[in-house]
């Protein structure tokens, strides 16, 4: 009896992660867009934290430097919120919330 708990539950680990696998996948071609400063910058990143573009408006080049910068931070960190909101449900759908304490990069 004990055997053939244990069959099921190797069975069912390996299943989970075959579909942790398939997010992963997923995550790596999932396209976040954000802005800030009225899409003055703009910025995108995949489900993995990957930054794929960036875009400065000509316009916001002639504000001062630490404007630009902190336009550029705000954009990111909006991306990265994003994206990981994302990969935190599509994980969740996956592993049943089993993960939403660990706060895993990239996942």
């Amino acid at each position: 009896m004990l055997k053939g708990n244990m069959n099921t539950l190797l069975k069912q680990a390996q299943e989970v992660q075959k579909q942790i696998e398939n997010v992963q996948q997923e995550l790596s071609v999932l396209i976040i867009d954000a802005e800030s400063g009225g899409g003055m910058v703009s910025i995108q990143v995949n489900g993995k934290l990957e930054v794929l573009a960036l875009n400065i408006d000509a316009e916001a080049l002639e504000e001062d430097k630490e404007i630009v910068e902190d336009l550029i931070i705000s954009a990111m960190n909006k991306a990265i919120t994003k994206a990981q909101s994302e990969s935190q449900k599509k994980m969740n759908a996956v592993t049943g919330g089993m993960l939403s304490g660990l706060k895993i990069p990239g996942m």
